[in-house]
């Protein structure tokens, strides 16, 4: 089974797919590790790729690229990534959401910083990330018409979120 997870900053779409993952014996790739290993064959440290990304839409586009054609070679995989559900041919898709200062909250315990700076930088980062979504491949983030399930991750403890994707993946396969 093809699963993608995506989701703003700080709903946490990469400790879902950790849990679901471990859940169900599935591997997963986020579109992270797929970033990394392109700095990697790039011979540059992650910091540096970033740079080098800024204002490169091919770089968008290759990750895109290669999570779809990962999924494609795999009979199990989950992918995690804000817009994978556009590009990867999946049984399932889920949007992982929680309120804006749910998140912002989330963000400042795993980076150490206030409350108030990760609100500001989620706010900034998704402004941008929509444009360049838009921009780049025509897809509006804030609709939901590509996704099967739209969880709100602040309803429920992560355990409960990955029990819920379970759910859902042993109905879809009673349907087929």
């Amino acid at each position: 089974m093809i699963i993608t997870i995506g989701g703003p900053a700080g709903s946490g779409t990469s400790t879902t797919s950790h849990i679901l993952s471990e859940k169900t014996g599935i591997p997963y790739i986020s579109a992270g590790d797929v970033f990394r290993q392109m700095a990697r064959e790039s011979n540059m440290d992650v910091l540096k790729f970033s740079k080098f990304a800024e204002g490169n839409i091919k770089i968008d586009q290759e990750i895109d690229k290669r999570q779809a054609e990962l999924a494609r070679d795999a009979d199990d995989l989950i992918v995690e990534g804000r817009i994978s559900a556009y590009f990867v041919d999946a049984d399932l898709k889920v949007w992982c959401n929680a309120p804006l200062d749910v998140r912002a909250e989330r963000i400042s315990q795993r980076e150490n910083k206030s409350i108030e700076l990760a609100r500001e930088e989620i706010i900034t980062r998704e402004a941008s990330e929509a444009q360049r979504y838009l921009d780049i491949h025509n897809i509006d983030i804030n609709n939901m018409d590509v996704y099967d399930i739209v969880i709100n991750t602040h309803a429920f403890q992560a355990d409960s979120v990955a029990q819920i994707i379970v759910k859902v993946t042993e109905v879809i396969r009673c349907q087929q």
